[in-house]
C-alpha cells in the first residue's frame, strides 16, 4: 500500500486519477473548493451554517497553494487526482492540474469527507460495497435545502453505502464519532424521504449493488458546494471531481472510535 507521500507524488505526477476511497486509510480526506476572495466570506459563512454537509477542516490565505494546517507539504493545484471548473455555475471542464488556472486571489477551502471513516467502518467488518465493486461512491441531490447566504444557497448532497440491517446501528455508533467527516447518517432506509426516486439514478458517482437483508443509508457530503455553485452561479469556482478527494497529513483516528 503506497504512503500518503507516494500516493501525492503519484497524483502530482498525473499517474494516479482514480476515486480515494480506501487509500491511505490513516489520513485525513477533504473535498476542496477553491473560489475568488470576494466570495471567501459568504462560503465561510455558507459552510458555519451548514457545517454537516461542509465541515471545515481549513482555510487557506487568498493566492496560498499550501494547507499550511493540514498538509504543509502539499499543493492544491497539483495534488487532487481530479478537479472540475464551474464557470458561471457550469461545468466547463475536468483537470488534473490547476497551476494554469490559479490565481492571486484564490481563497481554497478544505472541507471534511465521509471517506475519513471508512477505514474505522471496514475494522468493525462492515462492508463498502463502492469499494468492493471499483466504483466511485454513489450520490444523490436531495429536496433538503441548505441554509442560505447571500450568494450560495442550495440542496444537500448525500453520500450512500448499502448497510445490512443488523449493522446498520454499528454504522451509525461509529461515524457519529467523526463529526469533522459528516459525522451520522442523515438517513437510513427510506431515499423517498430525502426526494430519491430512483436508487439506480445517481447524480453523482456510480450506482451500486444493494442486496436483500441491505438497507441504504445515506450521509451528508461535501459535494454539497458543487451543487450549491450551479445555483449561485459565481463566475468561477474549482473542486474536487467527486470522489477524487485530497489527503491530508492529518491523522484520522478518532479519539472516541470503538474499533481502535
Amino acid at each position: 500500500m503506497q504512503t500518503f507521500l507516494e500516493l501525492r507524488s503519484s497524483i502530482r505526477k498525473g499517474t494516479f486519477c482514480k476515486t480515494t476511497s480506501g487509500i491511505c486509510p490513516g489520513r485525513v480526506q477533504a473535498n476542496l473548493v477553491v473560489l475568488p476572495e470576494r466570495l471567501a466570506l459568504d462560503f465561510r459563512l455558507f459552510c458555519e451554517r451548514n457545517p454537516k454537509p461542509c465541515p471545515l477542516i481549513e482555510v487557506t490565505l487568498p493566492g496560498d497553494p499550501v494547507p499550511r494546517r493540514s498538509a504543509p507539504g502539499a499543493d492544491l493545484r497539483t495534488d487532487v487526482p481530479r478537479y472540475r471548473v464551474y464557470r458561471d455555475g457550469v461545468l466547463s471542464e475536468e483537470r488534473k492540474d490547476i497551476s494554469a488556472l490559479w490565481r492571486d486571489d484564490f481563497v481554497s477551502f478544505l472541507l471534511g469527507c465521509s471517506f475519513t471513516f471508512e477505514s474505522a467502518l471496514a475494522r468493525a467488518g462492515i462492508p463498502l460495497r463502492h469499494q468492493e465493486e471499483k466504483k466511485v461512491v454513489p450520490m444523490y441531490v436531495t429536496n433538503q435545502d441548505c441554509i442560505a447566504t447571500t450568494v450560495f444557497h442550495g440542496p444537500l448532497v448525500v453520500s450512500m453505502r448499502p448497510i445490512k440491517q443488523s449493522q446498520v446501528a454499528r454504522a451509525i455508533d461509529i461515524s457519529s464519532r467523526y463529526p469533522e467527516a459528516h459525522g451520522a447518517p442523515v438517513q437510513t432506509g427510506r431515499p423517498d424521504v430525502l426526494g430519491i426516486q430512483d436508487i439506480e439514478r445517481v447524480d453523482y458517482g456510480e450506482a451500486v449493488t444493494i442486496r436483500d437483508g441491505e438497507v441504504p443509508v445515506f450521509w451528508a457530503c461535501g459535494v454539497t458546494p458543487q451543487a450549491v455553485a450551479v445555483r449561485a452561479r459565481p463566475e468561477l469556482v474549482i473542486t474536487h471531481a467527486p470522489g477524487h478527494m485530497f489527503i491530508t497529513e492529518l491523522d484520522n483516528m478518532s479519539p472516541n472510535d470503538p474499533t481502535t
